[in-house]
C-alpha cells in the first residue's frame, strides 16, 4: 500500500511561517514529481508548488517568493517551506505524488490525507 504522510500543518499568524513535509512509503519505486495542492472550502483545488525528479520547480503565482519546495535526496520526501503567510493561504494542503519518470508517467497517482493550514490575520 502506497501512503503519503503529511506533517507540519497548524495555525499561525499572518506573516508567520510553516513547513510542510510529505513522505511517500510503500510499494513505490520511481516518483517523477511531488507536489503540494491546496483547497479551501467552496473553492477548487489548486496547485501550490511542484518539484520533479530533475529538480524543476513550479509555483502558483500567489506564492512565488514566499514558498519554497524542495525534495530530499531519497526522492520520497517533499518539503514546502511557507514564509510570510497570508490569510488567503488558509486551506487544506494535500501532498501529491506522480509515479514515473521523464519518459513515462504511470496512469495513476497518490494523494495524502491533507493537513490543515490556518493563517490568522
Amino acid at each position: 500500500q502506497v501512503e503519503l504522510v503529511e506533517t507540519g500543518g497548524g495555525s499561525v499568524q499572518a506573516g508567520g511561517s510553516l513547513s510542510l513535509s510529505c513522505t511517500a512509503s510503500g510499494n513505490i519505486f520511481s516518483i517523477w514529481a511531488m507536489a503540494w495542492h491546496r483547497q479551501a472550502p467552496g473553492t477548487q483545488r489548486e496547485l501550490v508548488a511542484r518539484v520533479t525528479s530533475a529538480g524543476t520547480t513550479t509555483y502558483a503565482d500567489s506564492v512565488k517568493g514566499r514558498f519554497t519546495i524542495s525534495r530530499d535526496k531519497n526522492e520520497k520526501t517533499v518539503v514546502l517551506q511557507m514564509d510570510n503567510l497570508r490569510a488567503e493561504d488558509t486551506a487544506t494542503y494535500y501532498c501529491h505524488a506522480q509515479p514515473g519518470n521523464s519518459d513515462y508517467l504511470l496512469p495513476y497517482d497518490y494523494w495524502g490525507q491533507g493537513t490543515q493550514v490556518t493563517v490568522s490575520a
